[in-house]
């Protein structure tokens, strides 16, 4: 299963060809049930089976979620939420 979300993301990587306007090396690789980009060696988003998670200041996320577009990361149902992560669907 993980391949399809690395062929995902790989796929929106290439779609929004962005790697002309990051200076620090990307990277994609497996991460857990789907796939995470790395930039310059540190995790900023991942898609798996959950939907779409982004990085981002940690106010900025808690902004995001409560406006309701985003939830909270959780790696299981009864984990502890992942600081600075919004879920997108």
């Amino acid at each position: 299963m993980t391949k399809i979300y690395f062929d995902k993301l790989s796929a929106l990587l290439e779609e929004l060809a962005i790697e002309n306007e990051i200076a620090k090396p990307m990277e994609v690789k497996h991460f857990f049930s789907g796939a995470a980009l790395y930039v310059n060696k540190t995790i900023c988003a991942s898609w798996s089976p959950s939907g779409s998670a982004f990085k981002f200041e940690e106010h900025e996320a808690n902004q995001i979620i409560k406006s309701g577009k985003a939830i909270p990361l959780k790696y299981s149902p009864k984990g502890h939420i992942k600081k600075g992560y919004a879920v997108f669907h």
